[in-house]
């Protein structure tokens, strides 16, 4: 007998990239809030609002939050 645990599918980051592109350019540094408001605008996926919705309060490098994000952007 196997237990076979369920797979859960990583969202394609993608997106997120795309956004913290978009956000960063000519950007050092960004507020939590204004992330999320741009990922809300962008209408990224409910999983991935959420991971934004999570960050602590404060402002981040592109390369920070792509590492919190689980984005690949650096």
């Amino acid at each position: 007998m196997t237990d076979d645990a369920p797979v859960t599918e990583q969202p394609d980051t993608r997106l997120l990239d795309e956004l913290l592109d978009d956000i960063y350019h000519g950007q050092e540094r960004i507020s939590q809030a204004d992330i999320y408001r741009r990922a809300v605008a962008a209408e990224l996926p409910a999983e991935l609002l959420s991971r934004v919705a999570a960050l602590p309060q404060g402002e981040y490098a592109v390369d920070e939050v792509a590492d919190l994000l689980g984005g690949t952007v650096a």
